[in-house]
C-alpha cells in the first residue's frame, strides 16, 4: 500500500513541475537540493558504509541460502517420511475401526434375526391357538344351533300333528254324524 502512495506522491510532484507556470526553474530548484543532499558529506559517508557493509555480509549471507537450499531436499524428505508414517496410522485405525463396526453390525443383524424368529413363532403359536379356540367356540355354537332347530322342528311337527290330527277328528265327527242313524 506504501509503494502505491509513494508513486502517487512522486507523480502528483512531477506534475506540479512540469505543469506549473514556472516548471523549469522550479524544477531546476529541486534538482539542486536533491544533488546537494546526494553529495552531502554525511549522506556520501552512510552510502559508502552500507555498500561496505553489503559487501562484507554478501558471502556470509550467500552461505546461509546455500545452507538452507541445501537442507531443504533433507527437511522435505523428513517432512515426506512423517506424513507417510501419518497416512499409514490413519489407514491403519480407519481399517481397525471398519472391522469393528462391521462385526458389531453382524452380531447385531445376528441378534435382531434370533429375536424376529422368537417373535414369528410366539405369533404363530399364539395364531393357532386362537384359531382352535374359535373352532371349538364355532363348534359348540353349531351344536347349540343344532340342538335348537331340532328342538323347533319337534315343536313344529308335533304341534302341527297334533294339530292336524285334531282336525281330522272333527272332520271324522262330522261325517260319523252324518251316517249315525240316531243323528238324523
Amino acid at each position: 500500500m506504501k509503494p502505491r502512495l509513494l508513486i502517487l506522491a512522486v507523480g502528483v510532484a512531477i506534475g506540479y513541475v512540469l505543469g506549473a507556470r514556472d516548471g523549469r526553474t522550479r524544477y531546476d530548484q529541486m534538482k539542486a537540493k536533491v544533488t546537494a543532499l546526494w553529495e552531502d558529506p554525511r549522506v556520501t559517508k552512510a552510502r559508502n558504509d552500507v555498500e561496505a557493509y553489503a559487501r562484507q555480509q554478501a558471502p556470509i549471507i550467500r552461505e546461509r541460502a546455500e545452507a538452507a537450499a541445501k537442507a531443504a531436499p533433507g527437511v522435505a524428505k523428513d517432512v515426506a517420511g512423517k506424513v507417510a508414517d501419518t497416512a499409514k496410522d490413519v489407514a491403519g485405525k480407519a481399517t481397525e475401526t471398519a472391522k469393528d463396526v462391521a462385526g458389531k453390525a453382524t452380531a447385531t443383524a445376528k441378534d435382531v434375526a434370533g429375536k424376529a424368529t422368537e417373535t414369528a413363532k410366539d405369533v404363530a403359536s399364539k395364531a393357532t391357538a386362537t384359531a382352535k379356540d374359535v373352532r371349538a367356540q364355532a363348534a359348540r355354537v353349531a351344536g347349540d344351533l343344532r340342538e335348537r332347530g331340532e328342538d323347533l322342528v319337534d315343536g313344529a311337527v308335533g304341534g302341527a300333528v297334533s294339530t292336524a290330527g285334531k282336525a281330522r277328528d272333527a272332520a271324522l265327527d262330522v261325517l260319523d254324524d252324518e251316517d249315525d242313524p240316531k243323528a238324523n
